[in-house]
């Protein structure tokens, strides 16, 4: 699907192209055995190999390879036998071997693709040209002293999945798609935590214009960007400010910027450098890597249930609609508390009330659990609601113990307590009113006190008054009588 602009001049097209970096979960570092965890005093997990010191050899770390031939499985690519780690030279005060030991003409991972959907439930495919192995630099601190700058190597050569996007983008919204389902992918592959306020997931993005049948435009790549949102906001500015330079007859740089969070802008860091500026050459101290089809086979068995093949059991198996599915399966944890919370309903085991109760439970995780997790700000699994407390509660719901304006106030009770539904309904006296007679007995009271609505309703105003009469009797009853019971009483007695 293409997408085009429209600027003062005409029309538009958009070009994006994405290249994440992914930080590989493992213990310890691509090429050495210091730890890699968040958060450590600076400077307290580096090894002579890391720090650069002369005569120090590399060692590759098997457990990172098995990560990226993993997430390259997940994104259906191509997994090369052999691949070769290069030097890629260039300095940075926080790069100490003064090159970032990296892999360049044969990447261990080749081609592959990523579907991500868009409107009227249609899925897009964007096509990956590479993933690559390639280790972190340290990290540079420049607001510690108003006269120097601070490094900190505890990030250098921790192991990054370099993954490329073919130029197939052609919205800001396309790409915060593609890094969303990225992000949720590599979790759910245990490859990657996509912690990105952390650094562990970046991206950089590739963004030019042209006129449609022309060739493309030249690029220009904003550097690090570390959420989802400051990617769009980054993507937004320079498609903008590319449209300005060009219709004003000016001509775009190849360059690299940077995006401004706070200004919401980006601006110039330097000219891009283009490949044979970093004078690649292969490592001499690390032999080609060999991979074996054993192998591949055997990472390939070990691959998770992933989001897109549990997105279309979820539509198959439950009866969900593919949007409640996809934001359902877009968290691992998500899919997982959905699948306890049935598993441990009552309902759902009778098939006779198994879909209902799918799609309630999919509704109130939907609606009124992750409303509640947005407003306090905490994660799911620190919720009070467990899957087996909100299985309890739609039980209630389905069996008609209580209505669902009922259940609102019980739910709330139960965020705050951690409570069975049950007992909060024993306690506050919430039992739904299902008795025919009683509810017959409001229904012609609700009557008797409306006599000249009754009137309206009989004579042609039953669509807008029959709503009415649910009111009055839903408040009699303080909201405990049975819907369903009190429609089909109703529709007799105003009959």
């Amino acid at each position: 699907m293409t997408a085009y602009i429209r600027g003062a001049t005409g029309v538009w097209e958009v070009v994006i192209g994405l290249e994440v970096h992914a930080q590989v979960t493992s213990k310890s570092k691509l090429f050495s055995g210091a730890s890699t965890d968040f958060g450590a005093e600076p400077n307290t997990q580096v090894s002579f190999v890391d720090a650069g010191f002369p005569g120090m050899l590399p060692v590759i770390n098997t457990v990172c390879v098995r990560q990226a031939i993993k997430t390259g499985l997940g994104l259906h690519a191509q997994i090369n036998n052999e691949s070769v780690f290069d030097r890629k030279n260039y300095f940075y005060a926080d790069l100490p071997t003064g090159y970032q030991i990296s892999q360049f003409k044969k990447p261990i991972v080749g081609e592959g693709y990523l579907d991500i959907d868009i409107e009227d439930d249609k899925t897009k495919r964007i096509r990956i040209e590479r993933i690559h192995l390639e280790q972190d630099a340290g990290k540079s601190i420049h607001d510690m002293d108003p006269h120097k700058s601070f490094i900190d190597f505890n990030r250098a050569g921790i192991a990054l999945m370099e993954i490329v996007s073919m130029p197939d983008m052609r919205s800001s919204e396309e790409a915060k798609d593609f890094m969303r389902k990225l992000r949720s992918l590599v979790k759910y592959l245990g490859t990657c935590d996509g912690n990105m306020e952390q650094g562990s997931m970046r991206a950089d993005a590739n963004v030019s214009l042209h006129r449609p049948g022309t060739p493309y435009g030249t690029r220009a790549e904003i550097k690090n960007l570390n959420s989802v949102r400051f990617l769009g906001q980054a993507i937004e500015y320079e498609i903008k400010r590319q449209m300005e330079i060009l219709e004003d007859g000016g001509e775009i740089k190849q360059e690299t910027r940077l995006f401004d969070s706070t200004k919401c802008e980006t601006r110039s860091m330097r000219s891009k450098e283009d490949a044979h500026d970093y004078r690649y050459f292969p490592d001499p101290d690390l032999p080609p890597l060999i991979v074996t089809k054993a192998e591949i086979d055997e990472i390939r068995g070990e691959l998770p249930e992933l989001p897109d093949i549990k997105q279309a059991r979820f539509v198959e198996q439950y009866g969900l609609r593919i949007k409640e599915a996809a934001v359902l399966v877009s968290e691992k944890e998500y899919a997982a508390y959905y699948e306890k919370a049935l598993e441990a309903s009552e309902a759902f085991q009778d098939k006779a009330k198994a879909s209902a109760c799918a799609q309630l439970t999919a509704n109130w995780i939907l609606g009124e659990l992750f409303a509640a997790i947005n407003k306090d700000g905490i994660a799911l699994d620190n919720s009070k609601v467990t899957p087996e407390l909100l299985a309890g509660l739609v039980d209630l719901i389905e069996n008609g113990t209580i209505s669902g304006k009922i259940a609102k106030e019980v739910f709330a009770d139960i965020w705050e307590t951690g409570k069975p539904a049950k007992s909060i309904v024993q306690e506050k006296g919430l039992l739904q009113l299902s008795d025919d007679k009683a509810i017959t007995d409001v229904v012609l009271k609700v009557i008797n006190d409306n006599t000249d609505m009754v009137a309206q309703y009989r004579s042609g105003g039953k669509d807008k008054l029959f709503a009415f009469f649910v009111g009055q009797v839903m408040k009699a009853t303080q909201g405990k009588a049975n819907p369903s019971i009190v429609n089909k009483i109703l529709k007799e007695k105003l009959g």
